[in-house]
């Protein structure tokens, strides 16, 4: 026959039956919590993934907006060109007028030294005029004005300016003009210059005027 229980032990039975009740479901709710955690990090590793990968295509385009930024407009690199073309075109223009205005001053005054020089050669030419008028020595006069020509042969000597020997010399069309030709009995002296009407010059390596001769023939 079976036993009856008591009270106290019907209570005993059912504290045992729910302390492992309560053991399983805590147990069940410990699994549920550890797999809402692993939920949770997967859910944020895969955030973190998508955030990297967002990232470097946002500092991407954030660079190249300002590359873009950076770069000057078409607009802005014609009125550049605009400006520096007006720039130099004034300076140009500047140098243009300021070197004529030099070439004119030089033009000018090119002669001036030589002027000068000249000026002394005429005070002497002056004073044998006035010694003409009243000098009775023809000797003297002639004198003075050989010393007045040798001085202005000098002179002109100074400034790269000499005389063309072309006298007893070989016709030569680069530096005589004939203006006539003559017979001559002296073979020596055919194709020669055997007069000088009128004398020429070098200037420094240059002809400067050109002799004008009789060629004898």
């Amino acid at each position: 026959m079976k036993k009856k229980k008591t009270h106290d032990e019907e209570l005993m039975q059912n504290n045992a039956d729910d302390v492992v009740e309560n053991k399983a479901t805590g147990s069940q709710v410990k699994d549920n919590i550890e797999d809402i955690e692993d939920s949770i990090t997967e859910n944020a590793a895969a955030e973190q993934e998508k955030s990297d990968s967002v990232k470097p295509e946002a500092d991407s385009k954030e660079t190249s907006d300002k590359d873009v930024k950076k770069e000057p407009s078409a607009e802005e690199k014609l009125a550049e060109m605009q400006d520096r073309y007006l720039r130099l075109s004034a300076e140009f223009d500047n140098y243009r007028k300021r070197t004529l205005r030099e070439k004119i001053e030089i033009t000018k005054h090119a002669g001036e030294n030589i002027l000068i020089s000249i000026v002394p050669v005429m005070d002497d030419f002056e004073r044998a005029l006035k010694l003409m008028e009243t000098a009775a020595d023809c000797t003297a006069m002639k004198s003075g004005i050989d010393l007045i020509y040798n001085k202005f042969g000098e002179f002109l000597k100074q400034n790269g300016l000499k005389e063309i020997e072309s006298l007893n010399a070989d016709f030569n069309v680069d530096l005589h003009d004939a203006i006539a030709k003559v017979p001559v009995q002296d073979e020596s002296k055919k194709g020669k210059v055997v007069d000088v009407v009128l004398k020429g010059y070098w200037l420094h390596d240059k002809v400067m005027r050109h002799s004008k001769v009789v060629v004898g023939e």
